[in-house]
């Protein structure tokens, strides 16, 4: 069945509309000889004294009112009016209209202008005005192509509401939603002011290696590649935890890293095989400590990017600066279920099947069984539980925490157990323990509380994004193989 596509108000086929874009290309590129041929190639030009941003422009008209200004960027809208034109220009800010008239620049170069196109990047230098309209607007006395764009951009029928070409051609995504870069700029906020806040805590930003030696018994399922000069499989990191920790063993109180991090996984609204965890680790202090630490962090960073201490996600305001709900997941379970007796691996599937979908404000839930947390110590007083906690937002996992196990017999035994089961589970495994991690321990781990979270579900809460692949640039996307069959 056909897809039918309109254009102005005609409907073509699916091949009619990609042999229209086939005709423009081959239009532009012989407009490209052209200018070639008379000594005018664009992409000879190395740079453009463009000094003022539209933004700036538009913001403090009364300082730029009749002042000479240099800008420049992507044609995208186009009124031709005969001898004069109106052309809208966007840069990184915004949208400026320019106003192009044969009278200022000259009959020849305006000549050459009117062969332009929409998408062709160009730099202007002109004075700032107002129109009759009362429109903003930059009067140019030059303008110079810097780039010829070869492909037409994108009609709003074609790869811009298709969330799947979006994301895979993100460039094209940005250029015809602007809006969207709003998402990107406030991620980079957002990690920019947890550096600020970790920082100030008095916590040290390193990097651990990405390609790991040793695939380690866990649940994750690594990346395998080969390293030619050494001869050896490697494979991508799922973690950074073992690194950080044995900087804490070499004499670091306090010490996080930003890492990208890689998993051989499904792929959901939540999950991308690449995402960014954070994860922080801090001496002599638990799992209480960390408790508190990420629930200042968050309540500040809702403050300094959002401006409030709730942001709305998904139609529902959640409530970060009140204190955070928090419980044990015994008590998380007999809350939502009346079962008090359930321990080990039955409570486990119960808080998940019956209280995770509940925990929809803030919720710090803490106490987990030995059997799921091989990472966490035990707890003094009951050592069938672990000194770990998770936190809950909109029923989803933001972050996990403990007090990290410093125990190298236990870790040891732990470790192998783990290391067992996911043999049994796979045949031909080639997980191993690693025992360098281990002996570190054997050197000594200190009291250490640590925490992990995940960047990308951090931003989608904080920008009501409803995918992770909305606050990813270029997530990872099944190759396109039309037309090339």
């Amino acid at each position: 069945m056909q897809n039918n596509i309109q254009e102005n108000e005609v409907i073509l086929t699916e091949e009619e509309a990609c042999a229209r874009l086939s005709e423009q290309n081959i239009i532009r590129l012989e407009k490209l000889a052209e200018l070639k041929s008379a000594g005018l190639n664009p992409y000879e030009i190395t740079k453009f004294p463009a000094d003022t941003k539209n933004a700036e422009i538009a913001d403090n008209f009364g300082e730029f009112e009749n002042k000479d200004v240099c800008i420049a960027g992507r044609i995208m809208s186009w009124r031709d009016m005969g001898k004069a034109n109106f052309i809208d220009v966007r840069d990184a800010s915004g949208r400026m209209q320019v106003y192009v008239k044969t009278n200022d620049i000259g009959e020849e170069q305006f000549a050459q202008f009117k062969k332009w196109d929409l998408g062709d990047i160009v730099g202007v230098k002109g004075h700032v005005f107002r129109t009759k309209r009362g429109e903003i607007s930059v009067h140019a006395k030059e303008i110079t192509l810097l780039t010829k764009s070869l492909l037409p951009l994108p009609e709003k029928w074609h790869g811009l509401r298709d969330k799947e070409e979006r994301y895979r051609k993100r460039y094209l995504d940005l250029i015809a939603n602007p809006e969207v870069k709003d998402t990107f700029v406030k991620r980079s906020m957002i990690l920019r002011e947890i550096r600020n806040y970790l920082d100030g805590q008095g916590f040290l930003e390193v990097e651990t290696p990405v390609l790991h030696t040793v695939e380690t018994g866990a649940a994750a399922r690594p990346f395998v590649t080969h390293h030619n000069a050494l001869g050896i499989q490697m494979f991508l990191r799922i973690e950074t935890e073992l690194y950080l920790k044995k900087l804490i063993v070499g004499g670091f109180d306090k010490v996080y890293e930003v890492g990208r991090i890689f998993r051989n996984e499904g792929m959901d609204s939540t999950h991308n095989p690449e995402f960014t965890m954070i994860e922080m680790y801090w001496a002599y202090v638990d799992y209480f400590a960390m408790m508190d630490l990420i629930e200042n962090m968050y309540r500040h960073l809702c403050l300094v990017i959002c401006g409030s201490d709730t942001v709305i996600f998904k139609g529902t305001e959640i409530e970060l600066g009140k204190p955070w709900t928090r419980m044990t997941m015994r008590e998380a379970v007999e809350k939502y279920t009346g079962n008090k007796t359930a321990v080990g691996n039955e409570l486990i599937e119960l808080f998940e099947e019956h209280a995770e979908p509940n925990l929809i404000q803030p919720t710090i839930i803490y106490d987990y069984p030995v059997e799921n947390s091989p990472l966490a110590k035990r707890k003094k007083d009951d050592p069938a539980f672990t000194e770990r906690f998770e936190y809950f937002i909109n029923a989803w996992e933001f972050g996990n925490a403990f007090s990290e196990l410093n125990d190298p017999l236990d870790q040891r035994e732990r470790f192998t157990k783990q290391l067992e089961e996911r043999r049994k589970q796979e045949g031909g495994s080639t997980a191993a323990l690693d025992e360098d991690f281990l002996a570190a321990l054997e050197y000594g781990l200190p009291p250490t509380g640590g925490l992990g979270l995940g960047l990308d579900r951090l931003v989608m809460l904080l920008t009501d994004s409803a995918s992770i692949r909305d606050v990813l640039l270029f997530p990872t996307m099944k190759p396109d193989l039309k037309g090339q069959e």
